[in-house]
């Protein structure tokens, strides 16, 4: 159940679609877009751009499993491949054809691994601060061995929900990631910390994220693709939206200034007019 005062809650609907229980969001009229937000967030970090795009497209946002409110329904199913599989699962259960898929950081991996798994992918992925690339350096060895770690004690998630759910530490992790926030995002972010189960599921997208899978299958893309990125974003490198796009056969990067990570939520009309230049949006007018 979301909170009463959660963004967009009448337009929430909760799908049961095997292994998974799902909590979508579905507003607007016109061609389909499928949202996927990024690791840690859920369907509010799109409420902004929702509001913005209602009148050009049918929008369906959807809560990663474990995240939000998705019930997981296994936890080995947290990966970028099984996540993906699981989406287009859903999606047929649904009977939606997505012709655009607009995904935030993880959420722009899982768009591009998802386009292979449909049955006829979409004509249109946008990418918002797309996370391309592994960690760096030591951070790449040390950060996905803490998060298997961490998963494999059951305590750890909700020790981790205590300590880091106060509103000063969830505004010091957002302020983190280049970007500035209303305080409506902020208290959404709050609520998703407090949860043990929130918190364990995102931890388990981190322990079983792997982007050799997304490599693996790059030549299969022939989707157009066009990347937004803020230059001030701080937790994924810019350059590895502009280094994708120019492994794909049909891409584009753009760069957007004086935004950081959640570029979609600080900035949303830009967000929504870049969503809207594209072959989708102007048809949709």
């Amino acid at each position: 159940m979301t909170p009463a005062d959660w963004p967009h809650r009448a337009h929430s609907l909760f799908i049961e679609s095997a292994p998974h229980r799902w909590h979508i969001q579905r507003m607007g009229q016109g061609p389909t877009a499928l949202l996927l937000h990024g690791a840690g967030a859920s369907t509010h970090s799109f409420a902004p751009l929702m509001s913005r795009l209602a009148d050009h497209f049918d929008l369906v946002a959807v809560d990663l499993p474990g995240q939000g409110f998705t019930q997981l329904g296994t936890r080995g199913r947290c990966g970028l491949s099984a996540m993906a599989e699981d989406i287009a699962a859903l999606c047929a259960s649904l009977d939606l054809t997505p012709q655009l898929i607009v995904g935030h950081s993880a959420g722009a991996a899982i768009a591009l691994r998802l386009s292979t798994c449909l049955p006829q992918q979409p004509r249109e992925i946008v990418g918002i601060n797309g996370a391309f690339a592994e960690f760096e350096g030591l951070a790449g060895l040390f950060f996905p061995m803490m998060a298997k770690a961490l998963t494999l004690n059951p305590f750890v998630a909700g020790t981790f929900s205590r300590l880091a759910g106060s509103k000063r530490n969830v505004q010091r992790l957002i302020e983190g990631t280049g970007s500035t926030i209303s305080a409506e995002g902020l208290s959404c972010y709050q609520h998703l910390v407090s949860q043990p189960a929130h918190v364990e599921a995102t931890l388990a997208m981190m322990a079983q994220w792997n982007l050799a899978e997304l490599r693996a299958i790059v030549q299969q893309i022939e989707t157009q693709c066009r990347f937004l990125v803020g230059n001030l974003d701080k937790a994924v490198p810019p350059r590895t939206s502009e280094q994708l796009a120019h492994r794909l056969a049909n891409a584009a990067c753009e760069y957007a200034q004086d935004v950081g990570h959640l570029l979609h939520e600080e900035a949303p009309d830009l967000a929504a007019n870049f969503v809207r230049s594209g072959q989708i949006g102007q048809r949709s007018k």
